[in-house]
């Protein structure tokens, strides 16, 4: 269905994911899907946030 298209999309999902149930296998494994890069990310960003919510500084030495 999505080579049918005649635009380039991409697919985007956060994660965790429920294969068969919220999307198909084939889309979260195609070409088009971001989905491995996005929850990447999203788990570095959520580390910063943790690490600067508990006081920590950019930059500052810790022991």
């Amino acid at each position: 269905m999505l080579g049918g298209l005649k635009k380039e999309i991409v697919i985007m999902h956060p994660g965790p994911i429920n294969r068969g149930v919220e999307i198909d296998s084939d889309v979260a494994d195609g070409n088009q899907s971001i989905i491995l890069q996005q929850v990447e990310n999203g788990v570095a960003v959520r580390m910063a946030a943790l690490y600067l919510l508990a006081g920590n500084k950019p930059g500052a030495q810790t022991n």
